[in-house]
């Protein structure tokens, strides 16, 4: 047992020898092919902090057409200080869309450049009415304006074209000349949208004053006094209002969610309205 063992350990002495014998013959070699071989480290670094080839060149961000209409809406708006008289820009995008529309058409009269805008969104114990001066950027008036009897109390829910029916009409009006009536100072209306407010001047519907739209009738009743279907004004700024708006000015008549749509609400046509500004004042 003692002899086999003593075989064993020799037998592993020299299996290691042979071992260590051709780690010495083969490190040589091993070693020649390491140091002329590239290292991949270095080229990942160097490749890491090399500047990239560029492949693409960067877009250029052009502003489409309906978006600079947008903007120069935006524009207007914020010069008006239109946000703070409480006229939202979404009545004023379609209050603008119209007057452009009705610029280029030729309905306007060239030299008026009053826009005059009611929002029926609103309750009639809110002032609704904007009367804007879109050559000097001013809001001239923001009043109180009242709806016909028919369209409803506080509010204006219901509309209509037809004769007799004592409801107001929305849509889009060039005003016409003033006049003397049975509500005193009065000023013409023709209703510009089909099925809408066409019937407005054989209706009688017209700009007048009225002391049922004012603040004590509001404090009396909960809300203004109704018309026949008029934009009725207060009694003490009725006159200078017509005075303004008389003889081809736009007037836009907003109601959201009433099924109301216009030809006049194209905005191919209001930007080509605004090109033709652009153009007479270069």
């Amino acid at each position: 047992m003692k002899h086999h063992h003593s075989s064993v350990v020799q037998r592993q002495r020299d299996s290691r020898r042979r071992s260590q014998r051709l780690v010495r013959r083969v490190l040589p070699f091993v070693a020649s092919l390491f140091l002329a071989t590239p290292l991949a480290g270095p080229l990942m670094k160097s490749s890491a902090h090399a500047p990239a080839k560029i492949t693409t060149t960067k877009a250029a961000v052009v502003a489409t057409p309906l978006a600079r209409f947008d903007a120069t809406l935006h524009e207007t708006y914020s010069r008006l200080g239109a946000a703070q008289q409480g006229l939202r820009f979404e009545v004023f995008q379609k209050a603008m869309t119209g007057y452009l529309n009705l610029r280029e058409t030729g309905h306007l009269t060239a030299s008026q450049q009053h826009l005059t805008v009611v929002d029926f969104d609103l309750p009639s114990t809110e002032k609704r009415l904007w009367v804007l001066d879109l050559n000097s950027d001013k809001i001239l008036f923001h009043t109180l304006v009242a709806h016909g009897h028919n369209s409803g109390e506080n509010g204006a829910d219901q509309f209509s074209n037809t004769d007799q029916s004592n409801m107001s009409s929305l849509g889009f009006y060039v005003t016409g000349q003033e006049y003397e009536g049975k509500h005193g100072h009065s000023l013409r209306l023709q209703g510009l949208d089909e099925g809408f407010n066409t019937n407005a001047f054989t209706r009688s519907i017209v700009m007048h004053g009225a002391d049922y739209v004012s603040e004590d009738f509001i404090k009396q009743n909960g809300r203004l006094g109704r018309s026949l279907g008029c934009p009725a004004l207060p009694l003490d700024q009725y006159s200078q209002i017509i005075d303004q708006v008389k003889g081809g000015s736009c007037l836009f008549l907003n109601k959201s969610n009433a099924g109301y749509t216009s030809k006049y609400l194209n905005q191919n046509v209001a930007l080509a309205a605004l090109a033709s500004k652009r153009a007479a004042n270069s």
